[in-house]
């Protein structure tokens, strides 16, 4: 039997960072993973493969609607789904080749299969294609598995025309009306992919506003701005039921005013969120206590109540994001070796990958006024950006909210062209407990979209922007 001091359930973001940090700090390290691929969700039916169709159709929708503003004409424009789709497969091949390379170079084990607990330190591996059971003995566990989309209950999901992310990465046509259930990231995402191929996309919300979790502000302008490509919104709007019939789907809710109403199209995506996969660990075997929602229940270490068993990313509490995992299977790898890491989860930023960007760090308007706090704005609109305007990129802004007495910075939302980018300067900005006034006199390099960051904070200073 093969004994490890660190062994690792699941491949993801969370998981193979783990693994590789754990390997670098001396530990024998083995990693299980039940798919024949690694990375996870992230790299495999997640944000990989989306941000490679995000970028396809971007660039049709430029070619269509925003070349000639430069002086380019095109004819006989035309959308091959066929390559679209298959060269996203291939930037996730050579992503999930890159993590194999990575566990090579670490001498990680990878172990292909199902992994269970027997007790708290014997893992058995059931195969998923071929070959015999083992089972290993290891000092410790990390459990990343991650999550898997909701499902309704009463929908029933085909995975043909009523899906879910996973299969909407791999429609071969443009659709002639997708209906998606939920004005979520990843609703928003892949109805901004297949709006700009063409498909008539309308987002059906329970909620009245977009990305509900992000500062209100964002979702309306986001929700703005995305009505300029097609996409029309259906907020408080509660689903009923889903339907098909042949190649039609119809989808029934409830409007604001209590009444039915119906959307007939070919595809429907639901997208209401992610829950925790731990199916088929056997948990119980090893004692782990649960919590709600099917969260596993862990301490300020990310240990569960049995000793020496851990558990980061989505499989506990907190935003599922692939850096949020990440910088757990950091933590957790430097905390079984007794170093003393740390993670300021209030500047973990959650992204949206729409164009334009949306990202946000640390607090919103709403939780600074729901706790009391006394704070300021600067804002400034890339309207009033000269780089801004050179692309064409107008839709937006940076929002800071800064102490109204000490100026530190506890909050930055943006929206606009690069966030997905710039927000780090704001992440950096606030682990140093920056104030506003320091970022207004940093030099930012002009023309670029970073000088709205510099404005807004110079706004938020005693009203100082500059160009607005």
């Amino acid at each position: 039997m093969n004994q490890y001091d660190v062994t690792v359930i699941g491949s993801g973001p969370g998981g193979y960072v783990a693994a590789i940090r754990c390997a670098q700090l001396g530990l024998k390290t083995a990693i299980i993973e039940k798919y024949p691929t690694l990375g996870g969700t992230c790299l495999n039916v997640g944000c990989i493969p989306s941000k490679a169709l995000l970028d396809s159709s971007e660039h049709y929708h430029n070619a269509h609607s925003v070349f000639q503003d430069h002086g380019i004409g095109l004819e006989n424009l035309t959308v091959d789904m066929n390559r679209m789709i298959d060269r996203k497969a291939g930037v996730v091949k050579a992503n999930v080749d890159g993590i194999s390379y990575l566990m090579k170079k670490n001498k990680i084990d990878v172990i292909t299969g199902v992994g269970s607990f027997i007790d708290k330190t014997h893992i058995s591996i059931a195969p998923t294609a071929g070959g015999e059971a083992q089972q290993i003995e290891t000092k410790n566990v990390i459990i990343a598995t991650g999550s898997k989309p909701t499902v309704l209950p009463f929908i029933a999901q085909d995975k043909q025309r009523i899906i879910t992310s996973t299969e909407a990465l791999n429609i071969r046509e443009v659709p002639r009306h997708m209906i998606v259930i939920g004005g979520g990231v990843i609703g928003l995402e892949m109805a901004s992919v297949y709006a700009r191929l063409g498909a008539k996309v309308s987002v059906v919300e329970f909620l009245d506003s977009l990305i509900p979790t992000m500062d209100r502000g964002l979702g309306k302008e986001l929700k703005r701005v995305l009505g300029k490509i097609g996409i029309e919104f259906f907020l408080s709007h509660k689903v009923t039921g889903a339907t098909r019939e042949g190649d039609s789907v119809t989808v029934t809710a409830l409007n604001p005013k209590g009444e039915e109403v119906k959307f007939e199209g070919d595809y429907c995506l639901v997208a209401v969120g992610r829950v925790p996969y731990t199916a088929g660990l056997n948990l119980e075997a090893a004692g782990i206590e649960m919590e709600e929602r099917g969260r596993i229940k862990v301490d300020a270490h990310l240990q569960t109540n049995v000793p020496g068993i851990y558990a980061i990313g989505d499989v506990i509490r907190g935003a599922m994001l692939a850096h949020k995992a990440e910088e757990e299977g950091v933590f957790v790898a430097e905390t079984i070796v007794g170093q003393k890491p740390h993670i300021n989860y209030l500047l973990i930023p959650g992204v949206v990958y729409t164009w334009p960007e949306v990202a946000g760090v640390g607090y919103t308007e709403e939780q600074l006024k729901e706790q009391g706090k006394a704070y300021k704005i600067g804002s400034f609109p890339f309207k009033a950006s000269g780089r801004a305007r050179a692309s064409g990129d107008t839709d937006g802004f940076v929002k800071v909210l800064a102490d109204k007495t000490t100026d530190e910075i506890l909050g930055v939302h943006m929206i606009g062209p690069r966030i997905a980018d710039l927000i780090a300067e704001a992440v950096t900005a606030m682990e140093f407990r920056a104030s506003a006034e320091d970022v207004a006199r940093m030099s930012h390099s002009h023309p670029t979209y970073a000088e709205a960051m510099k404005e807004a904070c110079l706004a938020a200073t005693e009203n100082r922007a500059i160009h607005m």
